[in-house]
Protein backbone atom coordinates (compact mmCIF):
# COMPACT_ATOMS: atom_id res chain seq x y z
CA UNK A 1 0.00 0.00 0.00
CA UNK A 2 2.70 2.59 1.31
CA UNK A 3 4.67 1.38 -2.48
CA UNK A 4 1.29 2.30 -4.73
CA UNK A 5 1.25 5.88 -2.52
CA UNK A 6 4.74 6.48 -3.65
CA UNK A 7 4.52 5.86 -7.00
CA UNK A 8 1.48 7.97 -7.50
CA UNK A 9 1.79 10.76 -9.80
CA UNK A 10 1.42 13.49 -6.19
CA UNK A 11 3.39 16.15 -8.65
CA UNK A 12 0.65 15.69 -11.29
CA UNK A 13 -2.15 16.37 -8.78
CA UNK A 14 -0.56 19.30 -7.15
CA UNK A 15 0.14 20.94 -10.36
CA UNK A 16 -3.28 19.81 -11.83
CA UNK A 17 -4.87 21.89 -8.66
CA UNK A 18 -2.70 24.34 -8.69
CA UNK A 19 -3.94 24.99 -12.62
CA UNK A 20 -7.69 24.89 -11.35
CA UNK A 21 -6.74 27.47 -8.86
CA UNK A 22 -5.55 29.78 -11.17
CA UNK A 23 -7.96 29.26 -13.72
CA UNK A 24 -10.70 29.78 -11.18
CA UNK A 25 -8.78 33.23 -10.01
CA UNK A 26 -8.04 34.47 -13.34
CA UNK A 27 -11.66 33.98 -14.84
CA UNK A 28 -12.61 36.96 -12.04
CA UNK A 29 -10.31 39.45 -13.67
CA UNK A 30 -10.75 41.26 -16.79
CA UNK A 31 -7.38 41.92 -17.47
CA UNK A 32 -6.93 37.78 -17.70
CA UNK A 33 -9.93 37.36 -19.67
CA UNK A 34 -8.84 39.79 -22.06
CA UNK A 35 -5.73 38.15 -22.73
CA UNK A 36 -7.56 34.94 -23.00
CA UNK A 37 -9.77 35.90 -25.33
CA UNK A 38 -6.92 36.74 -28.08
CA UNK A 39 -4.46 33.96 -27.01
CA UNK A 40 -7.04 31.43 -27.27
CA UNK A 41 -7.76 32.29 -31.47
CA UNK A 42 -3.76 31.17 -31.72
CA UNK A 43 -4.24 27.35 -30.36
CA UNK A 44 -5.65 26.34 -33.76
CA UNK A 45 -2.98 28.04 -35.52
CA UNK A 46 -0.40 26.12 -32.92
CA UNK A 47 -1.53 22.99 -33.22
CA UNK A 48 -2.25 22.70 -36.78
CA UNK A 49 1.88 23.49 -37.62
CA UNK A 50 2.46 21.20 -35.16
CA UNK A 51 0.67 18.25 -36.53
CA UNK A 52 1.59 18.94 -39.81
CA UNK A 53 4.50 19.48 -39.33
CA UNK A 54 5.40 16.20 -37.63
CA UNK A 55 3.40 14.23 -39.60
CA UNK A 56 5.44 15.43 -42.44
CA UNK A 57 8.66 15.19 -40.14
CA UNK A 58 7.62 11.26 -39.66
CA UNK A 59 7.57 10.69 -43.48
CA UNK A 60 10.47 12.05 -43.96
CA UNK A 61 12.05 10.52 -40.60
CA UNK A 62 11.22 6.99 -41.83
CA UNK A 63 12.77 7.49 -45.19
CA UNK A 64 16.04 8.65 -43.66
CA UNK A 65 15.99 5.60 -41.58
CA UNK A 66 15.35 3.45 -44.11
CA UNK A 67 18.26 5.13 -46.20
CA UNK A 68 20.46 4.67 -43.80
CA UNK A 69 20.17 0.71 -43.68
CA UNK A 70 21.10 0.57 -47.62
CA UNK A 71 24.29 -0.77 -48.85
CA UNK A 72 25.16 1.84 -50.67
CA UNK A 73 27.93 3.56 -49.03
CA UNK A 74 27.48 6.92 -51.16
CA UNK A 75 23.61 6.91 -50.13
CA UNK A 76 24.77 5.76 -46.34
CA UNK A 77 27.01 8.61 -45.74
CA UNK A 78 24.66 11.23 -47.82
CA UNK A 79 21.89 10.85 -45.55
CA UNK A 80 24.20 10.40 -42.58
CA UNK A 81 25.62 13.68 -43.23
CA UNK A 82 22.12 15.38 -43.52
CA UNK A 83 21.38 14.16 -39.67
CA UNK A 84 24.08 15.49 -38.27
CA UNK A 85 24.22 18.77 -40.00
CA UNK A 86 20.65 19.03 -39.29
CA UNK A 87 20.58 17.98 -35.73
CA UNK A 88 24.29 20.15 -35.20
CA UNK A 89 21.81 23.43 -36.04
CA UNK A 90 19.70 25.09 -33.42
CA UNK A 91 15.89 24.65 -34.48
CA UNK A 92 15.67 28.83 -34.38
CA UNK A 93 18.77 29.02 -36.64
CA UNK A 94 17.49 26.35 -39.06
CA UNK A 95 14.11 28.16 -38.94
CA UNK A 96 15.69 31.75 -40.33
CA UNK A 97 17.81 29.94 -42.39
CA UNK A 98 14.81 27.84 -44.46
CA UNK A 99 12.11 30.55 -44.03
CA UNK A 100 13.84 34.06 -44.73
CA UNK A 101 17.05 32.71 -46.84
CA UNK A 102 17.00 29.00 -48.62
CA UNK A 103 13.05 29.27 -49.15
CA UNK A 104 13.46 32.63 -50.89
CA UNK A 105 16.38 32.17 -53.01
CA UNK A 106 14.47 29.00 -54.32
CA UNK A 107 11.83 31.01 -55.82
CA UNK A 108 14.17 33.55 -56.77
CA UNK A 109 15.53 30.79 -58.97
CA UNK A 110 11.94 29.26 -59.96
CA UNK A 111 11.28 32.75 -61.12
CA UNK A 112 14.50 33.10 -63.45
CA UNK A 113 13.58 29.20 -64.48
CA UNK A 114 10.16 30.20 -65.74
CA UNK A 115 11.92 33.57 -67.48
CA UNK A 116 14.04 31.57 -69.67
CA UNK A 117 11.28 29.56 -71.38
CA UNK A 118 7.92 32.17 -70.68
CA UNK A 119 7.92 32.35 -74.57
CA UNK A 120 9.12 28.85 -75.22
CA UNK A 121 6.69 26.64 -77.68
CA UNK A 122 8.31 22.87 -78.14
CA UNK A 123 6.93 21.05 -81.82
CA UNK A 124 7.01 17.52 -81.42
CA UNK A 125 6.81 15.40 -84.96
CA UNK A 126 5.52 12.23 -84.36
CA UNK A 127 5.43 9.82 -86.91
CA UNK A 128 2.37 9.78 -89.51
CA UNK A 129 2.96 13.39 -90.38
CA UNK A 130 1.34 14.97 -87.78
CA UNK A 131 2.79 17.07 -85.01
CA UNK A 132 1.76 19.02 -81.99
CA UNK A 133 2.95 22.13 -80.04
CA UNK A 134 3.61 22.13 -76.61
CA UNK A 135 3.16 25.77 -75.02
CA UNK A 136 5.06 26.26 -72.22
CA UNK A 137 4.92 29.58 -71.95
CA UNK A 138 2.11 29.52 -69.58
CA UNK A 139 3.87 27.09 -66.95
CA UNK A 140 6.62 29.97 -67.70
CA UNK A 141 4.75 32.92 -67.30
CA UNK A 142 3.69 31.02 -63.91
CA UNK A 143 7.16 30.51 -62.68
CA UNK A 144 8.22 33.82 -63.55
CA UNK A 145 5.38 35.67 -61.85
CA UNK A 146 5.52 33.40 -58.67
CA UNK A 147 6.78 35.89 -55.99
CA UNK A 148 7.96 35.14 -52.30
CA UNK A 149 4.95 36.69 -50.77
CA UNK A 150 2.92 33.70 -52.19
CA UNK A 151 4.27 31.30 -49.94
CA UNK A 152 2.76 31.86 -46.66
CA UNK A 153 5.61 31.88 -43.73
CA UNK A 154 3.60 29.80 -41.94
CA UNK A 155 4.22 26.81 -44.65
CA UNK A 156 7.92 28.06 -44.28
CA UNK A 157 7.78 27.49 -40.68
CA UNK A 158 6.01 23.99 -41.31
CA UNK A 159 8.77 23.02 -43.23
CA UNK A 160 11.38 24.02 -41.04
CA UNK A 161 10.43 22.10 -38.34
CA UNK A 162 9.92 19.11 -40.24
CA UNK A 163 13.45 19.26 -41.19
CA UNK A 164 14.75 19.76 -38.01
CA UNK A 165 12.85 16.96 -36.33
CA UNK A 166 12.95 14.50 -39.09
CA UNK A 167 16.91 14.20 -38.40
CA UNK A 168 15.89 13.16 -34.67
CA UNK A 169 12.85 11.42 -35.47
CA UNK A 170 15.21 8.89 -38.43
CA UNK A 171 17.39 7.93 -34.90
CA UNK A 172 14.04 6.98 -33.14
CA UNK A 173 13.28 4.81 -36.10
CA UNK A 174 16.48 3.23 -36.53
CA UNK A 175 16.62 2.32 -32.86
CA UNK A 176 13.59 0.64 -33.15
CA UNK A 177 14.52 -1.19 -36.82
CA UNK A 178 17.70 -1.77 -34.40
CA UNK A 179 16.00 -3.80 -31.57
CA UNK A 180 14.32 -6.48 -34.03
CA UNK A 181 16.57 -9.06 -33.63
CA UNK A 182 18.35 -10.18 -37.41
CA UNK A 183 17.96 -14.05 -36.68
CA UNK A 184 13.84 -12.72 -37.23
CA UNK A 185 14.88 -11.50 -40.72
CA UNK A 186 17.34 -13.65 -41.53
CA UNK A 187 14.57 -16.79 -40.85
CA UNK A 188 12.11 -14.49 -42.98
CA UNK A 189 14.37 -14.57 -46.13
CA UNK A 190 14.83 -18.29 -45.92
CA UNK A 191 11.42 -18.48 -46.21
CA UNK A 192 11.08 -16.73 -49.40
CA UNK A 193 10.62 -12.92 -48.14
CA UNK A 194 11.60 -10.05 -50.25
CA UNK A 195 14.03 -7.59 -48.24
CA UNK A 196 10.75 -5.46 -48.50
CA UNK A 197 8.27 -8.27 -47.19
CA UNK A 198 10.42 -8.63 -44.09
CA UNK A 199 10.20 -5.34 -43.49
CA UNK A 200 6.89 -4.41 -43.65
CA UNK A 201 5.42 -7.53 -42.35
CA UNK A 202 8.28 -8.80 -39.70
CA UNK A 203 10.40 -5.76 -38.65
CA UNK A 204 7.87 -2.29 -38.23
CA UNK A 205 5.53 -4.09 -36.96
CA UNK A 206 7.10 -5.08 -33.98
CA UNK A 207 9.59 -2.15 -34.00
CA UNK A 208 6.17 0.41 -33.55
CA UNK A 209 5.79 -1.43 -29.79
CA UNK A 210 9.53 0.46 -29.44
CA UNK A 211 9.27 3.90 -30.77
CA UNK A 212 5.92 4.66 -30.50
CA UNK A 213 6.52 6.59 -26.55
CA UNK A 214 9.65 8.46 -27.90
CA UNK A 215 7.09 9.10 -30.85
CA UNK A 216 5.19 10.98 -28.61
CA UNK A 217 7.87 12.89 -26.56
CA UNK A 218 9.22 14.23 -29.75
CA UNK A 219 5.58 15.81 -30.74
CA UNK A 220 5.32 17.44 -27.37
CA UNK A 221 8.74 18.68 -27.74
CA UNK A 222 7.97 19.96 -31.21
CA UNK A 223 4.48 21.24 -29.96
CA UNK A 224 6.91 23.20 -27.33
CA UNK A 225 9.25 24.18 -30.12
CA UNK A 226 6.71 25.88 -32.42
CA UNK A 227 6.52 28.41 -30.56
CA UNK A 228 9.56 29.65 -32.64
CA UNK A 229 7.47 30.15 -35.65
CA UNK A 230 6.44 33.16 -33.73
CA UNK A 231 9.40 34.78 -34.94
CA UNK A 232 8.06 34.71 -38.43
CA UNK A 233 4.82 36.60 -37.98
CA UNK A 234 2.75 33.33 -37.32
CA UNK A 235 -0.11 34.13 -35.34
CA UNK A 236 0.17 30.72 -32.87
CA UNK A 237 -0.11 31.34 -29.27
CA UNK A 238 3.40 32.98 -28.47
CA UNK A 239 2.93 35.56 -31.15
CA UNK A 240 -0.64 36.87 -30.41
CA UNK A 241 0.66 37.20 -26.83
CA UNK A 242 3.63 39.05 -27.45
CA UNK A 243 1.24 41.64 -29.38
CA UNK A 244 -1.11 41.80 -26.50
CA UNK A 245 1.73 42.01 -23.89
CA UNK A 246 3.78 44.70 -26.26
CA UNK A 247 0.20 46.67 -27.26
CA UNK A 248 -1.29 46.99 -23.92
CA UNK A 249 1.92 46.48 -21.80
CA UNK A 250 0.38 44.11 -19.86
CA UNK A 251 3.18 41.34 -19.43
CA UNK A 252 2.56 39.49 -16.68
CA UNK A 253 -1.08 38.14 -17.08
CA UNK A 254 -0.02 37.48 -21.14
CA UNK A 255 3.21 35.36 -19.98
CA UNK A 256 1.12 33.34 -17.15
CA UNK A 257 -1.58 32.56 -19.39
CA UNK A 258 0.70 31.67 -22.38
CA UNK A 259 2.50 29.11 -19.72
CA UNK A 260 -0.36 27.42 -18.58
CA UNK A 261 -1.83 26.97 -21.37
CA UNK A 262 1.54 25.04 -23.06
CA UNK A 263 1.40 23.36 -19.66
CA UNK A 264 -1.97 22.10 -20.21
CA UNK A 265 -1.29 20.86 -23.64
CA UNK A 266 1.95 19.53 -22.84
CA UNK A 267 0.66 17.61 -19.79
CA UNK A 268 -2.52 16.30 -21.62
CA UNK A 269 0.08 14.63 -24.12
CA UNK A 270 2.24 13.77 -22.10
CA UNK A 271 -0.54 11.39 -19.91
CA UNK A 272 -1.63 10.01 -22.73
CA UNK A 273 2.00 8.92 -23.74
CA UNK A 274 1.99 7.33 -20.48
CA UNK A 275 -1.32 5.70 -20.54
CA UNK A 276 -0.30 4.52 -24.43
CA UNK A 277 3.57 2.95 -22.45
CA UNK A 278 0.83 1.45 -20.19
CA UNK A 279 -1.00 -0.64 -22.84
CA UNK A 280 2.40 -1.67 -24.70
CA UNK A 281 3.51 -2.55 -21.40
CA UNK A 282 0.53 -5.05 -20.89
CA UNK A 283 0.52 -5.83 -24.42
CA UNK A 284 4.21 -7.61 -24.23
CA UNK A 285 3.29 -9.58 -20.46
CA UNK A 286 0.75 -11.26 -22.67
Amino acid sequence: MIQKLTRAPWWLLVMALGIIVFIVWASRDTTYVSVWDAVREGIWTTIWISVTAYALALVLGLLIALLRRSSNIFIYQAVTFYVELVRGIPTLVLVYYLALALIPQIILNIQDLGSSFEHLVVTFNVTGGWSFDLDLGRVGSRMANFETRDFPNANRAIIALAVSYSAFLSEVFRAGLDSISIGQREAARSLGMTRWQVMRFIVLPQAIRVILPPLGNDFIAMLKESSLVSVLGVTDITRRGITRATGQFVFFPVYNIMAITYLVMTLSLSMAVKLLEMYLDRGQDR
